[in-house]
């Protein structure tokens, strides 16, 4: 495995990289992998490309971002899990965001929740953050699982682009007692 920066017991997490355009764009121009992401798959690898470019400026700017969920098995490629500096879903504030994309094949697997753990681990213990949020489409059912699953805590509600979504917070303090 080349460079993981997170390890779970099933996958390894390391940078999403240019060599990561074919999967990203298998994964981001499903239109099921969309339904609760604004129902707006990418259709070609240009695309995939911008969007795997955006990855790699949160790596430089802000030293985080989504990472590659490789399955340690086979040295697949599931799909991204991990943290995110986030300045565009609420408008009236930045934060860090717990998010989580998979392959469909992939669904129902748990790779989320145990992603999702090990990137709470790295970012309030390795980076040293204050706090994490999430947020998921009220109607999106395994999300909002998930987020609550791993221990973040719901705190209202918002809507972005007329969609309702649910908001979710972790403070290093709360995340010292899970």
């Amino acid at each position: 495995m080349k460079n993981p920066i997170i390890e779970t017991n099933r996958f390894y997490m390391r940078k999403i990289t240019m060599d990561d355009v074919d999967d990203m764009f298998e994964l981001d121009s499903d239109p099921k992998v969309h339904i609760y992401l604004g129902n707006n798959p990418i259709r070609t690898k240009a695309e995939a490309k911008d969007g795997i470019q955006y990855i790699m400026n949160q790596y430089e700017k802000k030293s985080i971002g989504r990472f590659a969920v490789i399955d340690k098995a086979n040295d697949d490629f599931l799909g991204w899990s991990g943290l995110k500096f986030e300045t565009e879903l609420r408008k009236e504030f930045d934060y860090f965001d717990l998010g989580y994309r998979f392959k469909q094949k992939h669904w129902g697997r748990g790779i989320a929740t145990e992603t999702a753990i090990a990137s709470l681990k790295f970012g309030f213990e390795k980076l040293g953050l204050k706090e994490i949020c999430g947020c998921a489409d009220v109607d999106h059912g395994a999300s909002n699982k998930v987020l609550k699953r791993v221990g973040l805590i719901p705190a209202g509600t918002f809507t972005y682009e007329g969609v309702l979504c649910n908001w979710y917070t972790l403070t290093a303090e709360q995340y010292k007692k899970l």
